[in-house]
């Protein structure tokens, strides 16, 4: 037994009732499929040598089993864990400058927007950012320039009443020697973020 045909005939064969033996004892079937289908797998990656066994499913549902009762293992500590661990505060309701900021965000095209979250947000260097992307380090400062005058074009509104959002949301900059870090995005209060449909013509997809 060491075709790929003999090997989806045990499949097909034996798959269901042992994702409902492994099921009976996490009680997750979901979980237990998975599991299965891992125990199948590795059967496949070594069917040259378990195809050849008297009896490849005795194979099969050893490693199933084997899996589900490290997976039980696992289960049960992590649930002593939660059970002596208190339970976390809820997390605070977020600010309209932030979501508008987020709204905003989902606006400025893909490579320049995970380059503004990265160093702005996850404090990342523009080297760093450039091997995370495999971007060069002069088009990583291209994308976060042309993101920042993005931004705040996207958040400003015509209203005088302004608010700053400083470093907990997202600190944006001019080239021009200043300190993009010291430099707030100014978004006014009350201001409606602009719709996809009616995207500045500045804010198009970097296609470089």
């Amino acid at each position: 037994m060491r075709t790929e045909a003999e090997f989806t005939d045990l499949y097909e064969s034996h798959f269901s009732e042992l994702a409902a033996q492994v099921c009976a004892y996490l009680g997750d079937a979901t979980e237990a499929q998975d599991l299965v289908q891992e125990a199948f797998l590795r059967a496949w990656q070594r069917w040259d040598k378990v195809g050849g066994y008297e009896e490849p499913v005795a194979w099969v549902r050893r490693v199933a089993w084997n899996l589900a009762t490290s997976r039980h293992r696992r289960n049960q500590v992590a649930r002593k864990f939660l059970q002596k661990s208190q339970a976390p505060e809820p997390a605070p309701a977020a600010s309209p400058d932030h979501v508008a900021l987020v709204a905003a965000l989902k606006q400025v095209p893909a490579k320049r927007r995970q380059a503004l979250v990265m160093h702005y947000m996850a404090d990342m260097t523009i080297s760093a950012i450039a091997a995370e992307t495999g971007a060069r380090e002069g088009t990583v400062k291209s994308w976060l320039h042309r993101g920042r005058k993005e931004l705040a074009a996207l958040l400003a509104d015509r209203n005088d009443d302004t608010a700053a959002i400083r470093t907990t949301a997202l600190k944006a900059g001019s080239d021009n020697g200043t300190d993009p870090d010291t430099m707030p995005i100014r978004i006014r209060r009350g201001a409606r973020v602009p719709r996809p449909a009616a995207r500045r013509s500045s804010v198009k997809e970097d296609r470089s």
